[in-house]
């Protein structure tokens, strides 16, 4: 069910994948720049504990809502303010997972990287980021999009002691993932997005069971949903390959909307073909580039795609989450993303 905010959004509308610059007051960035992308708790990047961490956690998160809406996006989130990473939060926070404890498995680039251990069945046993949801809703009336840790991400990044096989760790996941999916619907959101990153690195695996845990993750969502699906963070990441080795596979899943890293990976638009029944939220920003992009350079990336999809299917993004730039420049790459998205809009007539 579409919202009446998502149905009057305008055509090619601007949003954000996740993530948004924490405030220096808030969160060491050198801190932040050592735990890398944890899987366990990294508490030593906040600047504040207790009470007052968390109101300047909110605080950041209004920080954010208004930064994207000066900046002119049309769908805002509060730029996962109060986040170590996009989902230790989450994954965290579950029955079954032993987190003081940890194994340790192989991470995405070959690094052996500490994770929750799963040493029982996997439960969600309590709202993680309804509250959360709750606040940004009263911060805004644009609609607001929420981003959960995928099922098929979150098996890659535990060790597996309990379940007899990974595909069937993916299914807890994605019941317990489902559970808050709904809460958060409830509470307000418009689109909840599912970040999978992991399915472009273990493009195999994914294809035995991704889209299930996807779907059973989805189940009877009441509003709009979105899949993330990118090559990692810009800072962690430099060298990108050109093309996605688990892309048409998504096609099949239920989300209505695929996002994608194209700008620094410098994908060939035609691969925007293999999704021919979702709408494609297209990253045009690139976060590995220091300088902020021009509304003209977005506005020629947002040209070549729609050689290949209908502008009613194009959605318009930064690549990835930005929490790893400086926030200044962050606020001009969304300004220019915005502004481009308005040209071409204009080219259209629409």
């Amino acid at each position: 069910m579409m919202t009446d905010r998502i149905a009057k959004l305008p055509l090619l509308p601007t949003t954000v994948v996740g993530s948004y610059p924490q405030p220096g007051w808030l969160v060491d960035p050198e801190a932040l720049k050592q735990a890398g992308v944890p899987r366990l708790r990294a508490k030593g990047i906040w600047r504040l504990s207790g009470e007052q961490l968390a109101e300047g956690q909110r605080d950041a998160a209004v920080l954010a809502v208004h930064d994207m809406e000066r900046a002119g996006i049309d769908i805002v989130g509060d730029g996962e303010a109060g986040r170590e990473s996009y989902s230790n939060q989450f994954a965290t926070a579950l029955e079954g997972v032993d987190i003081e404890t940890p194994g340790s498995t192989i991470g995405r680039y070959g690094q052996t990287t500490l994770v929750p251990r799963v040493v029982g069945p996997v439960r969600r046993t309590r709202p993680v980021i309804v509250d959360e949801v709750r606040f940004l809703r009263a911060q805004t009336d644009r609609p607001i999009k929420v981003t959960l840790p995928g099922p098929f991400t979150m098996t890659q990044q535990a060790a597996n002691e309990h379940y007899a096989d990974d595909a069937d760790l993916a299914m807890a996941y994605a019941a317990a993932v489902n559970e808050e999916l709904l809460a958060v619907f409830a509470a307000g959101a418009d689109i909840v997005q599912l970040d999978e990153p992991w399915m472009q690195a273990r493009p195999k695996v994914a294809h035995d069971y991704a889209v299930p845990a996807i779907d059973r993750a989805l189940r009877d969502a009441p509003g709009t949903t979105a899949v993330h699906l990118c090559f990692g963070y810009a800072a962690i990441v430099k060298d990108k390959p050109s093309g996605y080795s688990f892309l048409p596979e998504l096609d099949a899943c239920s989300a209505d909307i695929v996002s994608i890293e194209a700008a620094q990976p410098g994908l060939d638009p035609q691969a925007l073909a293999a999704l021919p029944s979702k709408r494609i939220m297209l990253g045009v920003i690139d976060l590995n580039d220091p300088e902020a992009e021009t509304a003209e350079v977005v506005a020629g990336r947002l040209r070549a795609a729609l050689r290949h999809v209908p502008a009613e299917r194009l959605m318009v993004a930064p690549d990835c989450g930005m929490k790893y730039l400086p926030r200044a420049v962050a606020f001009a790459k969304l300004k220019a993303m915005a502004d481009g998205a308005a040209i071409v809009r204009a080219e259209l007539g629409r």
